[in-house]
C-alpha cells in the first residue's frame, strides 16, 4: 500500500500525518523536521481537521481511520474515541469498560500503542489520582493538550 504524508508545525513540534489511499494510518509527534512524501485527499482532510482542532473550531474528528493492531488494541482505541473533548478518564475506568479491572495493564499497553494521536485521544486517559502517566508524545504534550481542551471547552 502506498503511504502518503504531510505535517503540521505548531507549539507541540511537528505532527506527522500518514495515510493510505483512503484512510489515515498514523498521526505522530516528531521534534525534528520530518521527511514527508506526497500527499493525497485523505491526508489533506486530516490536516484540515487537525488545524481546525488547534484553532478551537473542531472537537470531533470525522476523517476515516485504518486502525491496525490486535482485536483488543482496536477495541481499546475505539473506546478512546468515545471520550468527549475536554474530559478525562482513568486507566482504571477504561479497564472497567471492558468488564474486568484485571485488564488494567493490557488496556494501558494498548493505549501506549495508539498510532493515531489526538484523533484517537489517548491523551485523555490519566492515572488513578488524576496524575499524568505515559504518553508517547511526551508528558509535556499531554499536559498541553489537556490544558488546551479544558480552555476551549467553554468556548463551544
Amino acid at each position: 500500500m502506498e503511504i502518503f504524508s504531510d505535517y503540521i508545525k505548531n507549539e507541540l513540534g511537528y505532527l506527522v500525518i500518514k495515510g493510505g489511499p483512503e484512510k489515515i494510518v498514523s498521526v505522530s509527534f516528531e521534534d525534528d523536521m520530518p521527511e514527508v512524501g506526497k500527499t493525497n485527499q485523505v491526508v489533506e482532510e486530516c490536516k484540515s481537521q487537525l488545524l481546525e482542532y488547534f484553532s478551537g473550531s473542531r472537537k470531533v474528528f470525522s476523517v476515516p481511520l485504518d486502525l491496525q493492531g490486535t482485536d483488543f488494541q482496536v477495541d481499546v482505541w475505539n473506546e478512546l474515541k468515545k471520550i468527549p473533548f475536554g474530559e478525562v478518564i482513568t486507566y482504571t475506568a477504561l479497564a472497567q469498560r471492558f468488564g474486568d479491572i484485571k485488564k488494567l495493564r493490557a488496556v494501558g499497553m494498548a493505549n501506549s500503542k495508539n498510532p493515531i494521536s489526538i484523533i484517537v485521544p489517548c491523551h485523555r486517559v490519566v492515572g488513578k489520582k488524576g496524575n499524568l502517566v505515559g504518553y508517547g508524545g511526551g508528558l509535556w504534550r499531554k499536559r498541553w493538550l489537556l490544558d488546551f481542551e479544558s480552555r476551549r471547552l467553554n468556548l463551544f
